[in-house]
């Protein structure tokens, strides 16, 4: 923990990150709130349906495809630092709004505005990330932040414990207002970003630059989004996927589901930025990433070969399965981090960064979907189909990024 400690302390010496994480842990205590109370919410009290919820999420899912790449774009020829300050007071104006949400109407309507601006400004941070940093400091950003975000979830769920505790409305609706305001207090801090993260400025007197071919035609690119995408689905499978086995297929206690997600984040925070190094070179991310893919396939055998096994080896397969997980999730994400950088056009960094964004959350939207037909249908089949989907998509992703790495080699 204490090197953990260090290696943060000096990738935050730099005052761009250090903004941007200071602005992100903030804002994660609130969404690890939010994220904790807001099924339990629309269960308890506003008297939705499992099948309601699904439906909300679901389809604020897919408008946060659209807003993704919509997002990146806009960093490209506005002032990404105000895109970014307004799309995260937005988010925190609607987690607030949530306490209005009486009927499922008024619910769907106040999810997608939330998660549509969520996944905006996560593709307008990632042109920001793009153009302050360079090279191995882009992976580096990313996984110093996605450590700290972890923390920030992880202490924003322990505080909504309180809510939990309570177990009434105002006590659920109070902490969702907290967590609107948390979010509001980040975007004023984001407000210190530096001019240099906003896209060049044009003289008007000069010819504007070649932009190179739009990212909907690099067929690499698009490949490079479809496959992470693919891979992204982990998230759901965990999310979802895992606590549904272990409640109704498997004999471990259902307390192993909290201590699962401990070890998820522990490793995370841990290993993130460690295991991220190096990655900025293509040849290097694209191992990563097939040793991820190789990691969540094994993974799915652990998974499944629980099922109908006796409490105390189900729960050894669930928790050796869990780490496997964890590192599988760590790799992947560091190595499509890398190749998302290295492989965009640095004229289109927002566009590019969009786009990329848009696997990310057509994954989280098909997961559900996903693994509801696979492991929650088929049990042991479905985690066999499910690990065989992710050792492919992290295979496609190695070979994209080896001919990436001999052409330019070639070059």
């Amino acid at each position: 923990m204490a090197r953990v400690a260090d290696s943060l302390s000096v990738a935050l010496s730099d005052p761009t990150l250090k903004i941007l994480a200071s602005a992100i842990l903030v804002a994660t205590v609130g969404r690890g709130i939010f994220l904790t109370l807001t099924v339990l919410y629309f269960s308890r009290f506003v008297g939705l349906s499992a099948v309601e919820i699904a439906m909300i999420l679901t389809a604020s899912s897919g408008v946060g495809v659209a807003t993704s790449y919509i997002g990146g774009r806009l960093a490209d020829h506005f002032s990404a630092r105000r895109l970014l300050v307004g799309m995260v007071a937005i988010e925190g104006l609607a987690i607030a709004s949530y306490t209005f949400a009486g009927n499922f109407s008024t619910a769907v309507v106040i999810a997608c505005i939330a998660v549509g601006v969520n996944r905006g400004a996560n593709a307008t941070r990632s042109a920001i990330i793009a153009r302050a940093f360079d090279g191995p400091n882009r992976v580096n950003a990313r996984a110093v932040l996605r450590t700290i975000t972890n923390l920030g979830i992880a202490v924003g769920g322990m505080i909504a414990g309180l809510a939990l505790l309570a177990g009434t409305a105002d006590a659920f609706r109070g902490m969702m207002v907290c967590a609107g305001v948390v979010y509001i207090l980040s975007a004023l801090y984001l407000r210190r970003l530096p001019k240099r993260v906003d896209a060049p400025r044009r003289d008007p007197a000069t010819p504007a630059p070649k932009r190179g071919i739009s990212p909907f035609r690099d067929r690499r690119y698009v490949l490079l989004t479809v496959l992470s995408g693919i891979f992204g689905m982990q998230f759901g499978l965990a999310e979802m996927g895992v606590p549904l086995w272990i409640s109704q297929d498997t004999s471990a206690p259902e307390v192993l589901i909290s201590v699962i997600l401990v070890i998820n984040t522990l490793c995370v925070v841990l290993l993130q930025v460690p295991l991220s190094r190096g990655t900025d070179h293509p040849r290097r991310a694209g191992k990563i990433v097939l040793t991820g893919g190789v990691l969540m396939a094994l993974a799915c055998v652990l998974y499944a070969s629980a099922g109908g096994a006796p409490a105390i080896a189900a729960i050894a397969l669930l928790c050796g399965a869990a780490l496997l997980h964890a590192f599988a999730e760590i790799l992947s994400q560091a190595g499509a981090w890398g190749l998302s950088f290295e492989l965009a056009n640095p004229l289109q960094a927002g566009a590019y960064q969009g786009m990329f964004g848009m696997g990310s959350a057509l994954g989280a939207m098909l997961a559900p979907l996903v693994v509801t037909a696979t492991v929650v249908e088929h049990g042991a089949l479905g985690w066999a189909i499910l690990g065989a989907v992710f050792l492919a998509s992290a295979a496609g992703t190695w070979l994209i990024a080896r001919k990436a790495s001999t052409t330019a080699e070639v070059a």
